[in-house]
């Protein structure tokens, strides 16, 4: 991320793609089991520190709600999108919200890797911000496709990253005073 930890924690927006019951439902348990754990890391991270959070539903009639833990843990000014499309660029709603934030980083998580977080990092890369993929909290429903997606994203000037580097380079320092609290998340 940036250089100094105001600036991240000034300039970052944590964007929650696609935590549906639908496709939860077809994911396999160990992936989905990491995807939830991180996420939630994540969303706490976010609200212990002020980060602003964005979250999605896509093809909400076939894919189902947001899973119930995602949306107990989304702050109460969290805003959320729904849409068809599978870039979550394609909805104007999200980009007058993104760019009205002021933010220029996207840290993002969810599913699936391969097809709406993509089409998603790929599009934010485009339209100038600096993008950030939570491997360990995005996931697909096959290995190859979640690999192959990385690579691609790469490649397209997504920087791939962890939930708990994320979690560090929002404190930035080792005197922030919710250090203590964000450190015990991850044990």
């Amino acid at each position: 991320m940036s250089a100094s930890a105001t600036s991240l924690l000034n300039d970052s927006v944590l964007v929650v793609m696609d935590i549906q019951t639908g496709l939860t439902a077809s994911m396999p348990m160990k992936v989905l089991a990491r995807l939830q754990r991180n996420t939630t890391l994540l969303l706490r991270a976010a609200a212990a520190l002020g980060v602003s959070v964005l979250a999605s539903e896509q093809s909400r009639e076939t894919m189902g709600d947001l899973e119930p833990d995602v949306v107990r843990l989304l702050p109460k000014d969290a805003r959320r999108y729904q849409r068809t499309g599978f870039s979550l660029m394609g909805s104007d709603s999200f980009k007058s919200d993104l760019a009205a934030s002021g933010k220029r980083q996207a840290v993002l998580c969810g599913m699936e890797a391969h097809i709406c977080v993509l089409q998603t990092a790929l599009d934010l890369v485009r339209a100038g911000y600096e993008t950030f993929l939570v491997s360990d909290a995005v996931c697909s429903r096959q290995r190859e496709s979640y690999e192959i997606a990385l690579a691609r994203l790469r490649e397209g000037g997504v920087v791939i990253t962890d939930a708990e580097s994320v979690l560090y380079e929002w404190l930035g320092d080792g005197s922030h005073p919710q250090l203590k609290t964000l450190q015990a998340l991850i044990r």
